[in-house]
């Protein structure tokens, strides 16, 4: 009889949480009142702290904690199961939809490839350039694309590179190479998504978030989230290629790159399908009216958004892109004999891949925060950290980027977004600063972890090929972490044009957060 494999057990962090989560949960309940005469405060703050650290030492499936206040919040008071069970389907969620869809089509059709593999041939030369295209493709395709997916598909590519010139030159020569290809992925990957709103799931939790916590506040559109964004992404990325390839690991000049690899894996591909002509079309589309759905104000031009041009502009948003343009797939057909559907994407395999997870993931982050502004814990928060207004808020934007960056090296950069942005809101309204200065950094901030193998999937990815040690990852990044700290810190400077942000104007639509304002 053959033997069982034993079960994994719980780390010691699991078990930990297991235990600790529930035991700070009775003991706010039980031994604190938070805000005399409303109970339901301290019963808001203890499901937070359960819901953290059960998030922050993954005792159980992320998702599955993100389910707690569909549990505890009619148990507790808070709100009822039909008032809260809305919180997880929104705008927000379908935009996310939508635009996995369209990914998952583009992967489906292997037209990330092939944009990956001509942006390399383009760029790419010498082994810095190459460095250079294998970043600027992983960052671009992370913009639209998981980026674990994209440094899955890098992955392989720039290892096939690595191994002809480690039969070449040898493996000390092309050690350093090695390490600046395969680190510029793993962190392209993290920093392309920093510049759209369906780059990486913080950014659409921020601008849900904003949006629960400040409903008289215009939304989030993803233009202007992309006109403050992609410069500091390209920003980065120059400066971080700069680095691995110029200063931590700079190539021997007699090392060479066969760029014959590239062309072979081009070629490869074959002509372009039909179908990827059609995938293509629709998703330059799709950016296109992402962009341009409202008014763009770039400083000495403005240029109008195509919604203005409907009956009810007001009513459209980015989520209704995402649909209308991700069910084209489904009705344009296919010309591939050996097509798994009839159309350009079937419905099995979007079932089968859509990462159910992640969604019911935001849906927990949404009721947290909802559950903030219902109760007024948020109010409460910002009345206790009144004392920081004292500082400079470029001082307190500082300090909440270093926060966010180290904070998830060891903790999902979704779910910590998620706990901290109503903490935030409730700070700045507090001290009356615009919560835009403050949530925005915090956002951004969550999407700059570069240290350790767990900080994002790219990160373990990279570190899976067996090129790199914890040691080197550790430091280069902590490096790349301070500059990420320091680049989003200056956003401070940049971030208001854009946004419509006066400097020492408390917004009117701040003064109206729910829970009790000032």
């Amino acid at each position: 009889m053959a033997e069982k494999t034993p079960a994994p057990g719980r780390s010691l962090a699991q078990k930990v949480g297991l235990f600790l989560g529930p035991g700070l949960f009775l003991i706010i309940v039980l031994f604190f009142d938070l805000e005399p005469g409303k109970p339901i405060v301290t019963r808001m703050a203890a499901v937070a702290a359960l819901m953290a650290v059960w998030w922050i030492t993954d005792t159980i499936p992320l998702f599955a904690t993100a389910l707690l206040p569909l549990i505890l919040y009619p148990l507790l008071g808070i709100l009822s199961t039909k008032a809260t069970a809305p919180i997880y389907v929104n705008s927000t969620i379908f935009l996310f939809i939508g635009g996995f869809i369209i990914a998952l089509t583009m992967e489906h059709w292997n037209l990330h490839k092939r944009i990956a593999l001509l942006i390399i041939r383009t760029i790419g030369s010498g082994p810095s350039r190459i460095v250079l295209g294998f970043m600027a493709a992983a960052a671009f395709l992370s913009m639209w694309i998981s980026n674990t997916a994209t440094a899955i598909m890098m992955l392989p590519i720039g290892m096939a590179i690595i191994s002809q010139m480690e039969s070449e030159f040898g493996a000390a020569e092309t050690h350093k190479l090695a390490l600046g290809l395969l680190l510029g992925i793993a962190y392209a990957c993290s920093v392309g998504g920093m510049a759209t709103l369906v780059g990486t799931p913080p950014n659409l939790a921020f601008a849900r978030i904003f949006s629960i916590t400040f409903p008289a506040a215009k939304p989030i559109a993803f233009g202007t989230w992309f006109i403050m964004a992609l410069p500091l992404s390209v920003c980065f990325l120059v400066i971080i290629w700069l680095f691995l390839t110029r200063i931590l690991f700079r190539v021997p000049k007699h090392v060479k790159i066969d760029k014959s690899i590239v062309e072979k894996e081009y070629k490869g591909l074959g002509p372009m399908s039909f179908e990827e002509r059609a995938v293509l079309v629709i998703f330059i589309l799709t950016a296109v009216l992402w962009v341009f759905r409202k008014d763009l104000v770039l400083g000495f031009i403005s240029i109008p958004g195509w919604s203005n041009l409907i009956p009810h502009p007001k009513l459209i948003d980015d989520g209704t892109v995402a649909l209308v343009m991700a069910m084209l797939l489904f009705f344009i057909p296919t010309r591939s004999p050996d097509a798994e559907s009839p159309t350009l994407m079937g419905g099995e395999k979007i079932i089968d891949n859509m990462p159910w997870g992640i969604v019911i993931l935001f849906g927990g982050g949404f009721a947290l925060a909802k559950g903030f502004q219902t109760t007024g814990l948020s109010t409460l928060i910002g009345q206790n950290f009144a004392g920081i207004g004292q500082l400079h808020p470029i001082v307190m934007v500082f300090i909440i980027c270093a926060t966010m960056t180290f904070l998830t090296e060891v903790t999902s950069n979704t779910a910590t977004t998620q706990m901290i942005l109503p903490i935030l809101a409730s700070v700045a309204v507090q001290n009356q600063i615009n919560p835009l200065l403050l949530m925005i950094p915090a956002t951004l901030s969550a999407s700059c972890a570069f240290m350790m193998p767990i900080a994002t999937p790219p990160n373990a990815i990279v570190f899976g090929s067996g090129r790199i040690k914890i040691a080197d990852m550790a430091r280069t990044g902590i490096i790349i972490n301070i500059i990420g700290i320091i680049m989003v810190t200056l956003l401070y400077f940049v971030g208001p044009a854009i946004f419509g942000i006066e400097s020492n104007v408390f917004p009117e639509w701040a003064q109206q957060m729910g829970g009790g304002s000032k």
